[in-house]
């Protein structure tokens, strides 16, 4: 999944990112809701862990717009308001969700996994083709019944991959759904994840060069 944080405590926006990251989901951060807006309109996420009370747009504006626009992100919103008043209000601003602060990294994960299965068009969680096994919800990956022992990059790449059923990713659609967007574009992280990936599937290979890009 690919998630964009809005949240304006830059240490716990941060800390977001990171815990998000290290479950295999792919994150960008922003400090502001202007920023969010400007995000949402570049690229397309799967959920949007969005703080209430953010400067320059405020989160509520922020729900607003993605109504109006009819956007299909996923809304998480993070809110220090207790009280069932402040929850109903958030809900009926378009929330899906609904967190108050402080909260248990745990219970915010399994949240935004939980969100991402309601987005549209989202295939099974478990995803099998050529003997490889897929299960999204445990991050595991298997091969003729052995197990692969992925990095959190491998496995992105590898689900990526195995979500578009044969069709050929582009090196550009790799590094936008399996890193953030402060990897540089000129880097060769693809091409070398790639290649490690390929030597933990064994033979015989699984994953093809085409022009521009990759198949499984």
């Amino acid at each position: 999944m690919r998630i964009l944080v809005a949240e304006d405590e830059r240490v716990l926006a941060d800390l977001i990112g990171e815990g998000l990251r290290r479950e295999s989901m792919t994150v960008d951060v922003v400090y502001d809701g202007g920023a969010a807006l400007e995000r949402l309109a570049a690229e397309d996420y799967e959920v949007l862990v969005l703080d209430r009370d953010l400067p320059v747009v405020h989160g509520d504006a922020v729900c607003r717009v993605l109504a109006e626009r009819a956007a299909p992100v996923r809304v998480l919103m993070l809110t220090a308001a207790v009280t069932v008043g402040d929850r109903v209000a958030g809900l009926g601003l378009g929330a899906d969700d609904y967190l108050t602060k402080p909260f248990a990294s745990a219970e915010l994960f399994a949240r935004v996994r939980a969100l991402g299965r309601r987005t549209a068009a989202r295939l099974p969680p478990v995803l099998e083709r050529h003997g490889v096994v897929l299960d999204s919800p445990h991050r595991q990956a298997f091969r003729d019944g052995v197990y692969l022992r992925l990095s959190r990059k491998e496995y992105a790449v590898l689900e990526v991959l195995m979500r578009a059923r044969g069709a050929v990713v582009t090196t550009e659609e790799l590094l936008d759904r399996a890193w953030d967007e402060h990897t540089d574009p000129f880097t060769t992280v693809v091409k070398v994840t790639v290649s490690k990936l390929r030597v933990k599937l064994g033979d015989p290979p699984l994953i093809r060069t085409a022009p521009g890009g990759y198949a499984l």
